[in-house]
């Protein structure tokens, strides 16, 4: 027996769901920004919002959940379990776990609770966990701090750097050109030059779309781009699965965010897997179709000793908000 919350809680929303020992939601919460990093007073008030939620819902105290687990959208580095360690306690579980919200996706991936995950939307992130509990992770920093690009907002910049050289002469002819200049409702490279430059249009994030339309075409420019970019993905997960001993294991790779599971073509994933390949052979790549916070709450049952079965994990990524 046993009751059990998992807690999902990004920038944009905050999920929180609470089970019985079977995987039956008991009750359910929903509130907004749940990332320290944005607001920290507004991030402790919607997490706390959507437990609490929850806990009425399911007339459940804080005292008779058995684990409490979160999935943090910032909970990158010590200097930010600093702040969530004390602010994550003080909602009153008395046993209780935190780990990044990219560790929880993983979860809800796979069905082991070790593996890694990538994560490629607006942004990129990537961590792994190994069969002794030990998480690393990369990204989420930027190019400077050793980031590749692999993001779709990165990706949007290289598909108009590359309109630009081709149209100076510095690079070749793409197709990514007409594609572009439509996608951005602009008339000629010139024009977008201008505005870009003299207006300060941004570029926008949905312009990676045009790189996977380029390639379905078969254009060289946006193929190679896409290559280059799945190897720095594969690259960085690579290196967490090495740091973590993990190349000679068997698990998953879950794939998360738009550009990995929406993108169209298999350019990007099919480099990422020819690295993964070659430094981990017995991992297996998969995409995410469970919501996240079904992770956080299998990482809940897990902490607290239980072994879930096909049907639990089954019920649990069937979660649906």
């Amino acid at each position: 027996m046993g009751i059990f919350l998992g807690v999902d809680a990004g920038g944009s929303k905050t999920h929180a769901v609470l089970t019985n020992h079977n995987g039956i939601v008991l009750g359910k919460g929903l509130a907004g920004n749940g990332n320290h990093q944005t607001n920290r007073q507004a991030a402790e008030i919607n997490i706390r919002q959507a437990c609490e939620s929850a806990l009425k819902q399911a007339g459940i105290t804080h005292e008779q959940v058995d684990y409490a687990y979160f999935g943090l959208a910032g909970a990158d580095r010590e200097v930010d379990y600093a702040v969530l360690r004390p602010m994550i306690a003080g909602l009153g579980f008395p046993r209780h776990g935190i780990t990044c919200d990219t560790m929880i996706g993983m979860r809800a991936g796979t069905n082991q609770a070790h593996g890694a995950v990538i994560i490629c939307g607006t942004g990129f992130n990537s961590a792994a966990r190994n069969r002794a509990g030990e998480e690393l992770q990369y990204g989420g920093f930027g190019y400077k701090y050793g980031d590749g690009y692999g993001a779709g907002s990165s990706l949007a910049m290289l598909a108009y750097r590359s309109v630009i050289r081709a149209w100076d002469g510095r690079g070749p002819k793409t197709a990514l050109t007409d594609l572009v200049l439509r996608h951005m409702n602009i008339g000629s490279v010139q024009q977008l030059f201008d505005d870009v430059l003299d207006q300060k249009i941004s570029i926008p994030l949905d312009l990676a779309k045009t790189l996977f339309e380029a390639a379905e075409a078969d254009d060289q420019v946006a193929i190679d781009i896409l290559t280059a970019e799945g190897e720095e993905l594969g690259n960085a997960v690579v290196a967490l699965i090495r740091r973590l001993n993990m190349t000679e294991d068997k698990f998953d790779i879950v794939y998360i965010g738009s550009v990995l599971n929406k993108g169209r073509g298999t350019y990007l994933t099919n480099a990422i897997e020819r690295v993964v390949t070659q430094h981990a052979p017995q991992a297996r790549c998969v995409r995410l179709t469970a919501d996240p916070v079904a992770g956080a709450v299998m990482s809940a049952m897990e902490c607290a000793g239980l072994t879930l079965s096909e049907d639990i994990e089954s019920r649990m990524k069937s979660l649906t908000f």
